[in-house]
């Protein structure tokens, strides 16, 4: 779900997103969107342009508020002596919007389908905690459903983890623990298409998702839980640029947009005044790289990562590209998250040092000589063609080699070939949290069975730290650990963290009051007009 896209779809809207006959009410709320990568299935959407939709949809036994603190959603209770067998008992009267009830198989039918490696669900790393996610998982799986997943009755579901985790519960909020109705396993795909959800918005219509252009949800009278929206509805508008959707913004055309274009962020406040938005969010940008990329395997590809991140001068970057509104990166996850040290052994590797970059790539270069250009693929339709191109030239200037950015039309067309393994070139990634957790940021894309791993990270030790990290008896224990394994990530360079973010949003003149949550989204359902 979180991976960053700050990606916009070509569109036959453009400028003109809400004109004529298909003009969205006065009462629903326009707000900026991409085309989702898949259809809007909750175990299979790890990208946020179709995650801001599923969580609209869908209701789970917890939900994050504004400043990402976790609440109960359809969770009655959630009993556990031990942080490794829980007990969950689910509220009565929920039901989805096509009327069926909601019940404790609703929850352990859908995660059940998540974690079965036929599937192949983007989100299936997400059960890896629970008793028989093995068996399960497997690319021929021996079971089909987990064997710590029970049923006690309507309400009451029983889950086993393997050890304990200070995690599970804070994630129960999060797309893969969502609950799916019946009519959903008769065909996932067209599901996906027309879902059927239980959370504070559903579907305007069959059909209301037209592909690179708009998605129209209305608020659900049945649904009952702490998300009531303030709003009648929402449409994610599907732009082609930033420019265009901070056009519309401007013009009241466009209720709220959640990133501001570097073309408007030396302007943006005296442009909106008091509608103009700032937040610290957890967020950040990468440059990934995978190992089948020549020259970036084993120990030659650590001293070139690290080459590659001394070669960057992040901090020129944030203050003459963003003004201020990106920070350099410290560690893989995120500035504002719990826990977070921006001082690890091994920081140094971020930090702007041209002597000590040319002096490890010359290092790699004596175990295999350094020939063509070195590409860094991107997104065009999502701002980010400034920023790589001066990632590219602090490289080129620094080494000495041939670095450019390689744009790619959309975003949907940059992750089809990093979920396949195919892109042969470094590329830009984010992640924006999905729940507010260092672990969150680091289980997600680099534990070595993650589907969302995109670059290939894979190391036993690490996985038993992040192991370790979940079971601790404390926060603070926790922490301690995380940093050790963030230490082994930044000497072995699991991939280059550039920026973390400081949020730039607004919204028209139309709304009052538009709250940007903690991952950088607006928090829909308390947008007002």
């Amino acid at each position: 779900m979180a991976l960053t896209a700050a990606a916009l779809l070509a569109t036959s809207l453009g400028l003109s997103a809400c004109s004529s006959d298909d003009s969205a009410d006065a009462s629903i709320v326009t707000t900026n969107a991409g085309e989702p990568q898949n259809p809007l299935v909750p175990t299979n959407t790890n990208e946020n342009m179709g995650g801001r939709v599923v969580d609209r949809l869908f209701a789970g036994l917890k939900y994050y508020d504004a400043d990402g603190v976790a609440h109960d959603e359809l969770a009655q209770k959630i009993e556990t002596t031990d942080r490794k067998n829980y007990t969950i008992t689910i509220k009565p009267d929920w039901k989805f919007s096509d009327g069926s009830a909601v019940t404790a198989k609703s929850f352990v039918d859908a995660w059940n389908y998540g974690a079965l490696g036929t599937n192949a669900q983007l989100q299936s790393y997400a059960f890896t905690p629970i008793v028989g996610f093995d068996e399960v998982s497997a690319e021929k799986p021996t079971a089909q459903t987990m064997s710590g997943l029970k049923v006690i009755d309507d309400k009451t579901f029983t889950v086993a983890l393997k050890s304990p985790s200070i995690d599970f519960e804070t994630e129960l909020g999060y797309a893969p623990f969502y609950p799916l109705p019946e009519a959903a396993f008769k065909d996932m795909k067209a599901f996906g298409e027309n879902p059927i959800g239980n959370g504070p918005y559903k579907f305007a219509k069959n059909g209301a998702w037209q592909h690179n252009v708009q998605i129209d949800l209305v608020a659900n009278p049945d649904y009952h839980g702490g998300r009531v929206p303030k709003n009648k509805g929402l449409r994610f508008v599907m732009y082609q640029t930033f420019d265009t959707a901070y056009a519309d913004l401007i013009a009241g055309n466009l209720d709220t947009l959640d990133t501001i274009p570097d073309s408007a962020i030396t302007s943006y406040k005296k442009d909106l005044g008091d509608r103009a938005i700032t937040k610290p969010t957890a967020q950040n940008q990468h440059v990934g790289i995978q190992t089948n990329v020549p020259h970036f395997a084993g120990e030659e590809g650590v001293l070139r990562r690290k080459a590659l991140s001394m070669a960057i001068n992040r901090d020129q970057i944030c203050e003459n590209i963003f003004h201020g509104t990106r920070l350099p990166a410290r560690d893989f996850t995120s500035a504002s998250l719990p826990g977070f040290n921006g001082d690890l052994p091994g920081s140094e590797f971020l930090k702007y040092n041209p002597d000590e970059a040319k002096k490890l790539w010359a290092q790699a270069n004596t175990m295999s000589p350094w020939s063509g250009r070195f590409e860094i693929a991107y997104n065009s339709d999502g701002g980010h063609q400034a920023w790589i191109e001066a990632v590219a030239n602090s490289i080129k200037n620094t080494l000495g080699i041939d670095a450019i950015g390689t744009p790619y039309p959309t975003f949907k067309n940059i992750r089809d070939e990093v979920n396949a393994k195919t892109i042969g070139k470094a590329f830009r990634y984010g992640w924006q949290g999905d729940y507010p957790t260092m672990l969150q940021f680091l289980t997600s894309q680099y534990y070595s069975y993650s589907a969302t791993n995109n670059v290939d990270w894979k190391v036993p030790e690490f996985d038993k730290l992040l192991d370790a990290a979940l079971a601790a008896p404390t926060l603070a224990e926790s922490y301690k650990i995380v940093a050790q394994a963030q230490t082994m990530m930044l000497q072995q360079m699991a991939d280059i963290p550039v920026l973390d973010y400081i949020a730039s949003a607004g919204r028209s003149d139309k709304v009052k009051a538009a709250p940007l949550a903690w991952n950088g989204l607006f928090a829909f359902e308390n947008i007002e007009k």
